[in-house]
């Protein structure tokens, strides 16, 4: 048998792999970055949606070596089997869903987070990290009109601060498990479906659920929202959250705000705000104007890879009165009593996470180095250029246009005279994606196929917009074409 030591020895040989050499490590860096450089150059000419090959290729590739293999032969790898499959949702010709810009400065923020591997829960563990988060949110909430007394969290995503917004809001509204059957939640058929999976994981599926019309705008229907109030109060049961939106997937319809304001006010209701898509746009003047009201909300959440145009992977709860989102998470073990003291904020008492990453840097580098005006700038391009889609696909025969878009989507139709809406509709869709010189996705509303426009992306300019005008038109002629020939 070996002795301890021995086996000790072994292993420290065997694992000594991974103490990466200052020599390998810097250039690893640049052979990374070389190989991102060349996805970055070649986006521009990419197609908006690359076709994954075969799965079996893809999966061995994948396989974990039990030996090392050359660092070349893994960004290899991603080049064949994950760069440009799927969806390139950092091309300026990337129209569907909801857009996410990618900055390069926040990809260099998340190295430089996981290199210095702050712990971001605890502040007394990284201060430093603890902080640039604080500023952030105080930033944040400066920005959509919160006052002093707001706090927030930097989540994972949108889903994971719908959901911390809705535990705030059922702990301070003292919402227990007997309560639920007669509690009363407040939404549309176009409140975010991640809203009422939030209801299910925090254990309020059972709430009585009210889908309040849309208007003509697609907006929330304030007037059935405080009827549906008054009747739900006088039969005895309790309304307790409101859902509203600034901006919804399928239209981006920003519903009456203020109004919804008022009335949450004077029936003591927690009214909730989905802002993940259209908060951000608070950040140019237009943008606040539009979104009027936001900032007399009890709880909203943004997507900064949305709006601010982050990469993926970060999420933000605001609650106006911070305590309530305190009271909702704060928990601590005997374990961490060496920082019960501890005078720094602590991101971990205001989320449900613990060991979590230092997410602020990703989201303050770009700002940092590029500055709010930019961004600003950016935004208020963005309306202008839905306003101009929309202005423009009314001249392309047999479009019928959604509402005028509140902020950057715009949803529409194809309708020729001699085909069902439907099947042209659909026709329109799949003759752009084999176009393939853009991309865009469709939703479904009162029963009808209708292609949205989801203007976002940070380099998504004027060419663009024009370049996907210039396609529908050739696509809806093709179509009439070909319908006129079988005839």
């Amino acid at each position: 048998m070996k002795s301890p030591s021995n086996r000790l020895n072994e292993l420290r040989k065997l694992a000594a792999t991974l103490e990466t050499p200052a020599a390998t490590r810097i250039a690893r860096l640049q052979q990374a970055g070389e190989h991102a450089e060349r996805f970055l150059e070649s986006l521009p000419k990419r197609d908006v949606y690359g076709a994954a090959g075969p799965r079996e290729a893809a999966m061995a590739a994948f396989a974990i070596p039990q030996h090392p293999e050359p660092f070349d032969e893994a960004l290899q790898v991603l080049d064949q089997y994950v760069d440009g499959i799927g969806h390139n949702l950092g091309s300026s010709r990337f129209f569907a869903y909801i857009p996410s810009g990618g900055l390069h400065d926040s990809a260099v923020a998340d190295y430089l987070a996981a290199v210095s591997n702050r712990y971001g829960g605890v502040g007394a563990a990284a201060p430093g990290a603890a902080r640039l988060e604080h500023t952030m949110l105080r930033w944040l909430a400066d920005v959509v009109g919160y006052p002093d007394t707001a706090e927030g969290d930097l989540t994972s995503g949108g889903s994971m601060a719908a959901l911390s917004a809705v535990v705030a809001a059922r702990e301070a509204n003292k919402i227990r498990s007997s309560d639920v059957p007669s509690a009363v939640v407040y939404l549309t058929t176009h409140t975010h479906h991640t809203f009422r999976k939030a209801l299910h994981v925090a254990g309020l599926g059972e709430c009585v659920i009210r889908e309040i019309p849309l208007d003509a705008s697609m907006r929330m229907d304030c007037d059935r929202l405080q009827e549906s109030i008054r009747v739900d109060q006088n039969a005895g049961l309790r309304p307790w959250l409101i859902g509203a939106s600034a901006g919804t997937t399928d239209t981006g319809s920003v519903d009456a705000l203020d109004r919804v304001a008022d009335i949450a006010a004077e029936s003591n209701v927690w009214m909730h705000v989905d802002a993940a898509y259209g908060g951000a746009f608070a950040l140019c003047e237009e943008g606040r104007r539009r979104l009027k009201g936001i900032e007399r909300s009890d709880s909203m959440i943004l997507d900064p890879h949305k709006g601010f145009f982050l990469p993926c992977g970060i999420g933000v709860v605001l609650v106006r009165d911070g305590h309530k989102l305190f009271d909702a998470y704060h928990a601590r073990g005997a374990y961490m009593q060496d920082v019960a003291g501890d005078k720094e904020r602590s991101p971990c008492d205001y989320s449900a996470e613990l060991t979590r990453p230092s997410r602020a840097l990703r989201f303050w580098l770009p700002f940092k180095v590029h500055g709010s005006q930019a961004f600003a700038a950016a935004l208020e391009e963005k309306l202008l250029l839905a306003q101009h889609f929309y202005e423009n696909c009314e001249n392309i025969e047999g479009i019928e246009l959604g509402p005028v878009p509140d902020l950057s989507i715009v949803t529409f139709r194809f309708c020729p005279v001699s085909t069902d809406a439907d099947v042209a509709t659909r026709a329109l869709l799949e003759a752009i994606r084999r176009d393939g010189r853009v991309f865009l996705t469709s939703t479904t509303i009162a029963g009808q196929f209708t292609i949205r426009m989801a203007i976002l992306t940070y380099h998504t300019h004027l060419e663009d917009v024009d370049l996907a005008l210039k396609v529908i038109k050739e696509c809806t002629a093709q179509i009439e074409a070909g319908g006129r020939n079988d005839k």
